[in-house]
């Protein structure tokens, strides 16, 4: 590809200058497989540029988390080391900005114990509680991106060599960020603005609630949250600045209210989940608590996935996807969430976003008292189709076309 060299840095600009809106005198914590480490490298050039006080790396290597969850001891996985929750807290009281660059081998964890999987989820989900709970409040700037690497470039393209696997992966990621040489930026504003538009659209009807239809078997009706909010794109921390959490996003998105979900939800395509395939999936739902699971593959890993705690039996978010967004028109499975739910429509069991007015200043009682489900947990899987058929429900009782064909009808 012409100009290689210079598109990654130009993503790396965009993942901190628009994903981050990374000031002069933050500090910078950046998540990276340390197969990623050259595009960390351009990440950390991009931040110190900009003026960052301090860059700090934690590495990730699959092989290596692979070797633990097969050969270390019994204890380990039900281990919170009081020194990572003392550095996640004091990163979420600093409010430093968190990058997550997200690449990994999709089928790492296979056979592996699920029951150190989850005991294990248990375990990060209180030492980053805190930290957690700010993320998802806003308190502080964050935002997850890929990278290619071999493994996964391999399983996308199995028909490819290597390199040329890795090379078309890349090709792929930059059309998906939008990212053109020299026109990255305003690609990225005016995509923002545009799911604005359907954000304000959604915000206005102030919906009671949503009832989906699919011919995959999807038929269910979700109730939202009084004085509750959609958003998408660009997200604001409490002090009004702007970020964009996800580089790709084509969603607009809202939590359900934890005990109004009812319904039939299937699932229209792969879930790698802790490096686990899951495939071939559906819910019924009974207000709002998952009562009947069923997977072609992966179930137990599924149903251990569902059972991490209370809330993860629960829905956290519901997604609106147009499935003429560029993603679902590639037709790829990318094979890696941060992508394959930004080509559909996706619900996600587990933790919901606060996207309600004022959550900012409520405690999590307050939060959940509203309505709002809590888990240590938030998994996406996606469910739209050519043919999802949306109908917003009015206070009043009115039916609005949202959907039709998969695509917004506004």
């Amino acid at each position: 590809m012409e100009n290689f060299d210079e598109l990654i840095k130009e993503y790396a600009h965009l993942v901190i200058s628009k994903g981050l809106n990374l000031h002069k005198g933050q500090r910078l914590l950046i998540s990276c497989p340390v197969e990623c480490a050259e595009f960390a490298r351009i990440c950390t050039s991009e931040a110190y540029h900009l003026g960052c006080k301090e860059v700090i790396v934690r590495w990730k290597d699959d092989d290596i988390t692979r070797k633990k969850f097969l050969f270390a001891a019994e204890e380990v996985f039900d281990a919170i080391e009081p020194w990572e929750v003392l550095f996640f807290n004091s990163m979420a009281e600093e409010k430093a900005c968190w990058l997550r660059i997200h690449a990994e081998n999709p089928e790492n964890m296979k056979n592996v114990d699920t029951g150190r999987i989850r005991r294990a989820q248990v375990s990060i989900g209180k030492t980053m509680e805190v930290f957690r709970k700010a993320q998802m409040k806003n308190l502080y700037k964050w935002c997850v991106c890929s990278v290619p690497i071999k493994s996964w470039a391999k399983t996308v393209f199995k028909n490819l060599s290597e390199e040329d696997a890795v090379t078309k992966l890349w090709e792929e990621v930059f059309s998906a960020c939008r990212i053109v040489q020299g026109n990255s930026e305003n690609n990225w504003k005016e995509h923002t603005e545009n799911l604005k538009k359907h954000i304000d659209i959604l915000n206005k009807y102030s919906f009671k609630k949503l009832h989906y239809k699919s011919s995959a078997g999807t038929d269910v009706i979700v109730e939202l949250i009084d004085n509750s909010f959609w958003s998408g794109g660009r997200e604001k921390t409490p002090d009004g600045e702007t970020f964009s959490a996800n580089i790709p996003s084509e969603e607009v998105f809202i939590s359900p209210k934890k005990n109004g979900v009812n319904g039939t939800i299937v699932a229209t395509k792969p879930l790698i989940y802790k490096g686990a395939l899951i495939d071939g999936f559906s819910f019924l739902v009974k207000d709002g608590r998952i009562i009947d699971v069923h997977a072609d593959v992966g179930e137990d890993v599924l149903r251990d996935a569902i059972s991490v705690d209370e809330g993860a039996s629960y829905f956290g978010e519901i997604a609106l996807v147009p499935y003429n967004s560029p993603i679902s028109q590639s037709g790829l499975l990318f094979y890696c969430t941060l992508f394959d739910e930004n080509a559909s429509c996706h619900f996600a069991f587990g933790r919901g976003f606060p996207c309600i007015e004022g959550a900012d200043k409520m405690s999590e009682e307050e939060i959940q008292n509203k309505g709002i489900n809590y888990s240590i947990t938030h998994v996406d899987f996606m469910i739209g189709t050519s043919d999802m058929w949306i109908n917003g429900i009015t206070k009043e009782g009115a039916e609005v076309p949202v959907f039709r064909n998969g695509n917004f009808a506004f």
